[in-house]
């Protein structure tokens, strides 16, 4: 094995089962000392329970890896913290990240509660948050850090019926791109992931058995992996699913320059210019949007 983790410290959340669990085991494999965090709630988030975090340990264990569990909530401040705090008093560190705990309150964006989308954002968005809050000033400090955020499809393109899920998992990568920018000059880089997996979380999305056989969690963690290794880039969002990754990039067109007199309906006789996307842009930050305004 050409990429190990021999002597890092890995925290993965949501790592009772599914993709989590399987990130966890393959670490540990490679050399890692993990924190198991999961709080064994069911799908939707409720009831709770440390039993599924503490089976991965003895897996990771009977391996002869290292691990402990952490049962809490990354959506409360205090458990968030309590995860980053039981690396360090265990492990005496933190060395790599990766947010991927979640849950689903599906119905469409007519029917959801304002309490369901919240809750929602507050797992997937604030619980990446306060977790990587409490590791970042360790990382800064030790001048390293692999930071993985977990994004969706239903994020970057949308998915009936996913209104809250589709908002946070967009918002995890707002949170990485400006991240990418404040962790470079301390080695601390931050990528995301975007999975097509099956998993309890997807089982009841429609998806064709004949597929859905084929979209095998661990076929996602090799990038995930990848993506916290020693050489990772920083800022890519890859998309993995049944042994198929590829890069995701939000692109802005070459647009057109109509002016300070600029009227709608100037944009509307301009718009196929204006979302031609065939001379595209990919940019590494926002300033660089506003350059290419006065430039052109």
């Amino acid at each position: 094995m050409s990429i190990d983790f021999k002597g890092k410290v890995a925290i993965v959340t949501g790592a009772g089962a599914g993709l989590g669990r399987n990130h966890a085991l393959e670490l540990a494999k490679r050399g890692a000392k993990v924190v198991v965090n999961d709080l064994g709630s069911s799908v939707d988030g409720s009831g709770g329970s440390s039993a599924a975090a503490q089976a991965v340990v003895e897996e990771i264990k009977k391996a002869g890896g290292e691990a402990i569990a952490n049962g809490a909530s990354v959506s409360d401040k205090k458990g968030a913290e309590s995860i980053v705090a039981d690396a360090v008093k265990a492990f005496g560190t933190v060395d790599i990240l990766i947010n991927n705990a979640g849950i689903l309150r599906d119905k469409s964006f007519n029917k959801v509660t304002l309490e369901d989308f919240e809750l929602i954002v507050s797992v997937h968005l604030l619980g990446s948050v306060y977790v990587t809050k409490a590791a970042w000033p360790i990382m800064n400090e030790k001048g390293y850090g692999r930071i993985v955020m977990t994004t969706s499809s239903s994020g970057l393109y949308g998915n009936f019926g996913q209104s809250n899920y589709g908002a946070a998992k967009l918002g995890v990568i707002g949170l990485m791109n400006t991240l990418k920018l404040e962790g470079e000059k301390k080695n601390v880089k931050v990528n995301a992931i975007a999975p097509i997996a099956a998993t309890r979380m997807t089982e009841g999305l429609g998806i064709p058995e004949e597929f859905f056989k084929k979209l095998k969690p661990e076929l996602v963690t090799p990038a995930v992996l990848y993506l916290c290794s020693e050489n990772a880039p920083t800022g890519l969002i890859i998309e993995a699913g049944a042994g198929h990754y590829s890069k995701v990039a939000i692109m802005e067109a070459k647009g057109a320059k109509i002016g300070d007199s600029a009227t709608p309906e100037d944009i509307e006789k301009n718009i196929g210019k204006i979302c031609d996307m065939s001379s595209a842009d990919e940019f590494t930050m926002g300033g660089a949007a506003s350059m290419k305004i006065f430039s052109s």
